[in-house]
């Protein structure tokens, strides 16, 4: 049985955090997929060594039941059907679960960064100068568009739309820092998982 497909029969307590849906059998939807793993390309753009970051994480809250390895958790992100290495699977909810823990706490740390982004985008809008006029933000959006272009499929028609505008794919960008950023927040994780299923409880 793959990683993708195989449940613990002992679930980390930590997944307990997040609240289970009705949804039919038991599969998360392609959307579903597709935001999580652009709110982890966030992080990748924000965090030096994220992915190495994640993996800690997954250690320090022992979802090894959940995510074995390296090669577990890149399949379970190749769920997104955006990305080169698409695997046409669905996450299990506890796979879903495990991912959007992971993104929250490796999210909180970044929060102060995440603000000082947010704050020069809206001096960049007030000024009306473009984004990529503000170092720390042109930073961000060179990395964020660096793994997207390297990890997405441009034969994906929206994927192709973002690759053809800089702005589009900036726009993309810091529409996932303020999604990130909400996750940080009191109880906004829960509230962010909750929003994932908006539409799609049984």
């Amino acid at each position: 049985m793959s990683d993708l497909s195989s449940v613990a029969e002992s679930k980390p307590i930590i997944l307990d955090i997040l609240p289970d849906f009705p949804i039919s059998g038991q599969r998360c939807s392609i959307q579903l997929q597709q935001q999580i793993d652009l709110l982890l390309l966030t992080i990748e753009a924000l965090e030096l060594g994220a992915s190495e970051s994640m993996l800690e994480t997954i250690q320090q809250l022992n979802l090894q039941e959940i995510i074995k390895n390296r090669i577990a958790l890149w399949r379970l992100r190749s769920s997104n059907p955006w990305r080169h290495s698409y695997t046409r699977t669905n996450l299990t909810v506890d796979q879903a679960k495990a991912l959007v823990i992971i993104m929250s706490y490796r999210a909180k740390p970044l929060a102060v960064q995440i603000r000082q982004l947010l704050l020069a985008e809206q001096q960049m809008l007030q000024k009306r100068l473009p984004v990529n006029c503000h170092f720390l933000l042109s930073e961000y959006l060179d990395q964020f568009r660096a793994h997207f272009q390297s990890r997405m499929n441009s034969r994906r028609a929206k994927v192709s739309v973002y690759l053809s505008s800089k702005d589009e794919l900036n726009g993309l960008a810091l529409s996932l820092l303020k999604k990130l950023l909400f996750c940080t927040g009191t109880t906004g994780m829960q509230r962010f998982w909750i929003s994932l299923f908006d539409g799609e409880v049984a």
